[in-house]
C-alpha cells in the first residue's frame, strides 16, 4: 500500500504545475479525480505530447464548470474530498462558484491547493506569464547560462515543477497533516516566484558571506570552477565533472594523468586557464572512453546521457528508474519500503455521475 492511500483529491485539470502535482500525488497513492473540460476526459489535452505520462494514475471526469448542474455535482464531490488542487489565474474559481470559501463552507476540513505563477496577491497576481518569466523575477534565471551569453532557461524545471508543483505538493501534505489534528483545512498559495526564490536560498547565503558573485560562470556551482562543469569529448558528446572535494579532485587529476600541483583546486585566478587545459584533454577521447576510465575512480565523472540513453544505463535499469512497455517513462519517486517502482496505473475516464457514485 502506498503512503497516500485513502486520500481523496479533486484536481481541476490544467497545464504545467497542477498537472505534475496531480501525477506526483497519484503516484504516492492518492485517489485523484481529474476534472476535465467536458468531452476531453477520454482525450486529455496535449495527450500526444505528455498526457500518457503526466495524466497517469488518475480518473478523468468530464465536466462543464459553467453549467449549474455540473457545478452542483462538483460541489457534492467536494463534500467527500480531502484536497482540491487548481492552477487557474486568481479569481477564476471564485467566478465559477467553486472558490475556497464556498468549498470550505461545505467541507471545513478541506485543503485547497492553488498554484500560480505570481501568487494570489501582489501587483502582478492577475498578469500573464510563463515559467521563464517567474524565474526571471525571482532571480533564479540570472544565474543560469554562460557568462558572455543571455541567461538560458533550464527547461521548465525550476518554475513550473520545482518552485510550483513540488511546493504545492509539500504545502498540501503539510496542511493535510494539520487538518487531521484540527479538523480545519487550509488554503495553500503556491506561487512559482516564491518557490523558485526559495530554491536559491543557498546562493543568497553564499552571497551574504561574499562567496558568490552575481557574474554568471564565475562561481563554484555555476560552471565557473573547472572541476564542476561539463566538457565536450572527441565524439561531440559530453562528460559531467563534479570533483568538489579535495580527494575527488585528486582522483580527477590522476585519471587525467596530471599531478595535483599542476592544477591547484582553488587557484581561482587561474580557473580560466585550468578550464581551457581540461577542455583540450577531454577532447582527446570519446565520452564512453572517459566514462570507462573513471567508472571505478572517486572523481565524480559521469557521462551526460540523453533522455533516450538514460533508461538504458545499467544503474537506472537496475533500479527501474524508468519503466513502461514501449517508450520508457520515469517511475514513481521517492521509493518506500514495500512499494514497487512502477508508475501508477494509466488514466481511466468515467462520467461525473459515476464519480459521484464512487465517492458518495
Amino acid at each position: 500500500m502506498k503512503p497516500l492511500a485513502g486520500l481523496r483529491i479533486l484536481e481541476f485539470d490544467g497545464l504545467g504545475p497542477v498537472t505534475f502535482a496531480g501525477m506526483v500525488l497519484a503516484d504516492l497513492g492518492a485517489e485523484v479525480l481529474r476534472l476535465t473540460r467536458d468531452g476531453d476526459a477520454g482525450a486529455p489535452v496535449f495527450a500526444d505530447v505528455g498526457g500518457a505520462v503526466l495524466h497517469r494514475g488518475r480518473t478523468a471526469v468530464g465536466v462543464d464548470l459553467k453549467d449549474a448542474a455540473d457545478q452542483a455535482r462538483v460541489l457534492a464531490l467536494v463534500d467527500s474530498a480531502d484536497v482540491v488542487i487548481e492552477g487557474f489565474r486568481p479569481g477564476v474559481m471564485e467566478r465559477l462558484g467553486l472558490g475556497p470559501e464556498v468549498c470550505a463552507g461545505r467541507n471545513p476540513r478541506l485543503v485547497y491547493g492553488r498554484v500560480t505563477g505570481w501568487g494570489q496577491t501582489g501587483p502582478l497576481a492577475h498578469q500573464v506569464g510563463h515559467d521563464i518569466n517567474y524565474i526571471a523575477l525571482s532571480g533564479a534565471l540570472h544565474a543560469l547560462g554562460e557568462p558572455d551569453r543571455p541567461p538560458r532557461p533550464p527547461l521548465n524545471l525550476i518554475g513550473d515543477y520545482g518552485g510550483g508543483a513540488m511546493m504545492l505538493v509539500a504545502g498540501v501534505l503539510a496542511a493535510v497533516v494539520e487538518a487531521k489534528t484540527t479538523g480545519r483545512g487550509r488554503i495553500v498559495d503556491a506561487a512559482m516566484t516564491d518557490g523558485s526564490a526559495l530554491l536559491t536560498s543557498l546562493f543568497h547565503a553564499l552571497a551574504a558571506r561574499g562567496l558568490w558573485s552575481q557574474d554568471r560562470g564565475a562561481n563554484l556551482l555555476d560552471g565557473g570552477a573547472p572541476f564542476y562543469r561539463c566538457y565536450a569529448c572527441k565524439d561531440g558528446r559530453f562528460v559531467a565533472v563534479g570533483a568538489l572535494e579535495p580527494r575527488f579532485h585528486a582522483a580527477l587529476m590522476a585519471g587525467l594523468g596530471l599531478a595535483p600541483d599542476e592544477m591547484p583546486q582553488y587557484d581561482i585566478a587561474n580557473w580560466p586557464a585550468h578550464h581551457a587545459r581540461l577542455e583540450g584533454i577531454f577532447a582527446t577521447r570519446d565520452r564512453d572512453d572517459w566514462a570507462a576510465r573513471f567508472e571505478a575512480a572517486e572523481a565524480c565523472v559521469t557521462p551526460v546521457l540523453s533522455m533516450i540513453e538514460a533508461p538504458l544505463h545499467p544503474h537506472n535499469a537496475a533500479r527501474r528508474t524508468f519503466v513502461g512497455h514501449g517508450p520508457a517513462q520515469p517511475a514513481t519517486a521517492p521509493r518506500f519500503d514495500g512499494t514497487a517502482a512502477d508508475p501508477a496505473a494509466e488514466s481511466e475516464a468515467i462520467s461525473l455521475d459515476d464519480a459521484l457514485a464512487r465517492w458518495t
